[in-house]
C-alpha cells in the first residue's frame, strides 16, 4: 500500500526516471493524478501541466463508468458493458454533454487563457493516481496520439491487471509498479485517500 499520492508520486517517479525520458511533458489526469504527476516532474526536473478528461457514467448508476471524453471529445465507450447493459451510444448523449461540459469546465479553471501545451514532437508520460477500467486513461492517451508526440508513457502507481494490458496498446509504455490480482478499487492501495479538488490543482499546476 501507499501512504498517501504523494509516496506513490514518489516510488512512481522512481521507475520513471529509470526508463530515462529526455526532459518529457508530464501530464497529470485531474484531479487525483495531479498530486502524482507533480511529483514525477519535480523527479524528472520538468514542469508539469494536465489533460482533463471526465468518465461517462452509466444513467441509472451514477458511479458506474462505461466511457469517457475529453472536453470535445469524440467519447470512448467500453463496448462490452454496453453490450451487457442493453445500451447504445446514442442512449448516453446526455451523459456524454455532462461530462464534456464539466471537462470544458475544468480546462478554463486550471488553465484560464493560458494555451494547452505542444505535445507533437514530445515525449509525453501521462499520469494518474491509477488504473481500475482505464477508460479515463484511455480517452486521454486517444486524443494525445493525435497530435503526434515523440513517444506517448503511461505512469501509473497500481492498477488492474487487464486494463494495464489494454491500454498497453495505446501508448508506447505502460509503467505500473503494482498490479494486484485482487484490485477491486484504487482507493483501497492507499492509506490516505482524500479528495483533490480543483483549489488544490490550481496550486500545484503554479508551483509547477
Amino acid at each position: 500500500m501507499f501512504e498517501d499520492r504523494e509516496e506513490a508520486g514518489d516510488r512512481l517517479a522512481d521507475a520513471v526516471a529509470e526508463v530515462g525520458p529526455d526532459r518529457p511533458l508530464v501530464l497529470g489526469l485531474p484531479r487525483g493524478g495531479v498530486p502524482v504527476a507533480d511529483r514525477v516532474a519535480r523527479r524528472l526536473g520538468v514542469p508539469m501541466d494536465v489533460t482533463v478528461v471526465r468518465k461517462i457514467p452509466v444513467p441509472s448508476s451514477p458511479e458506474t463508468a462505461i466511457g469517457a471524453t475529453t472536453a470535445e471529445g469524440p467519447p470512448l465507450f467500453d463496448q462490452h458493458a454496453l453490450w451487457m447493459l442493453g445500451l447504445s451510444p446514442g442512449d448516453l448523449t446526455t451523459a456524454v454533454e455532462t461530462a464534456q461540459a464539466e471537462a470544458r469546465r475544468r480546462v478554463d479553471a486550471y488553465r484560464g487563457q493560458e494555451p494547452a501545451p505542444q505535445v507533437a514532437g514530445r515525449d509525453v508520460v501521462v499520469v494518474d493516481d491509477g488504473l481500475a477500467t482505464g477508460m479515463s486513461a484511455k480517452a486521454a492517451l486517444s486524443a494525445l496520439r493525435e497530435q503526434g508526440p515523440a513517444s506517448l508513457m503511461l505512469a501509473v502507481p497500481v492498477g488492474a491487471p487487464e486494463a494495464v494490458r489494454s491500454l498497453a496498446e495505446l501508448c508506447d509504455q505502460v509503467i505500473c509498479p503494482q498490479t494486484p490480482v485482487d484490485f477491486r478499487a484504487v482507493s483501497l492501495w492507499y492509506r490516505k485517500f482524500p479528495q483533490v479538488d480543483d483549489d488544490e490543482v490550481r496550486q500545484l499546476l503554479h508551483r509547477s
